[in-house]
């Protein structure tokens, strides 16, 4: 491994079933028992569950009523995202307290570079440890720490002491954490991944290791390259406290699966107002518009449409995918809607150029 590798401090921090979670903050009467996020009905689908509910095999996108059947005494509550955002920005302040080298994965979770830290503490693994006491003291909720020398051994070393508790992966022991990791904690290796991974004799990092990168290209192309290195540790990818973007995107799983098209457009007139928010937030505009539609059996299907012109307005944005979403047939009830602009005009030096189009409003019968 490259010596400047080894130097590397990274923290992965991932909020313990952090939707529950908040849910039984704010609800003591939830405390200590099972609870799921999200609808309850025949169609329902669970986003979230808590450490009681999961004793009993409940998982995020599973069947409500198998759910139920897992665990009777299930208790179901309605998902309360603007509350999830409040308490992911006071998490991300105290981030912030400790380096400005922060890149944030989701509501929950998050890279921190402490290579270089705010505070001059030396030891990344006193660092975790401080982060989480004070996002115990702040927000009253438990969080869990990978911490390693780079971003991949840290994320799967933040799920080995799940709930409450960190991993901390030196760099002496990261060759012999990695050969003795299961093949499908690797980055990339999916379910048919995974397989193929399997009839080629690699069932752990050590298996892979003993591959050469000529063989792991050959059988599995670009990504060939990447399993012979990151398996010896080297994942040079960094801590990317602003990225440039290439798109704006919002989406809305819903607690029951749905079939009405005029529910649909009403949701998606939610989401591309929040989608308009990001945009002037971020001061740019897009051409692409897509549409992103997960089914109750959970295929995905994405339709999209490039304007001549620039769009960040949440009318036009609306117009475009409902034409997006008429342009042929549902094929099964919706539990998931998305939508997202690329092609994005992200000159923030020059003011946006947005054709202005007048909007007919369309109402579906």
């Amino acid at each position: 491994m490259k010596e400047e590798l080894l130097q590397r401090k990274i923290i992965h921090v991932d909020m313990d079933a952090f939707y529950a979670s908040v849910e039984q903050l704010d609800n003591p009467e939830l405390r200590g028992k099972p609870v799921a996020v999200g609808g309850n009905s025949k169609r329902g689908v669970v986003s979230a569950a808590s450490y009681e509910a999961r004793k009993f095999g409940v998982r995020s996108a599973m069947s409500s009523v198998i759910a139920l059947q897992n665990c009777p005494e299930l208790i179901f509550v309605n998902s309360n995202f603007k509350r999830y955002q409040e308490v992911s920005d006071q998490i991300r302040k105290i981030f912030y307290e400790f380096t400005d080298k922060v890149e944030p994965l989701s509501l929950d979770e998050a890279y921190l570079d402490v290579t270089q830290n705010k505070k001059g503490i030396p030891s990344a693994t006193l660092i975790a440890e401080e982060i989480r006491k004070k996002i115990k003291e702040k927000t009253g909720l438990n969080a869990s720490a990978g911490i390693s020398i780079n971003k991949f051994i840290a994320k799967v070393a933040s799920d080995i002491n799940k709930p409450n508790g960190q991993k901390t992966v030196p760099p002496s022991e990261v060759l012999e954490f990695l050969e003795q990791l299961d093949i499908k904690k690797f980055y990339g290796v999916g379910k048919v991944t995974v397989k193929k991974m399997y009839r080629l004799g690699i069932f752990t990092g050590k298996d892979l290791k003993l591959k050469s990168e000529e063989f792991l290209n050959t059988h599995f192309g670009k990504s060939g390259r990447f399993y012979y290195h990151v398996v010896r540790g080297e994942h040079f990818s960094e801590v990317k406290s602003s990225r440039t973007r290439k798109s704006l995107a919002a989406e809305r799983t819903f607690s029951e699966n749905i079939t009405s098209e005029i529910f649909m457009i009403k949701k998606l007139e939610d989401i591309a107002k929040e989608v308009e928010k990001r945009l002037k937030k971020s001061k740019v505009a897009g051409k692409t518009v897509t549409l992103k539609i997960k089914y109750s059996d959970f295929t995905l299907q994405t339709r999209s449409k490039t304007l001549a012109y620039y769009i960040s307005n949440k009318d036009i944005i609306v117009e475009t995918v409902k034409d997006l979403l008429f342009q042929s047939g549902m094929k099964n009830s919706v539990r998931l809607l998305g939508i997202s602009l690329s092609n994005l005009n992200t000159d923030k030096g020059k003011p946006t150029k947005e054709k202005v189009v007048a909007v007919q409003l369309k109402f579906e019968f």
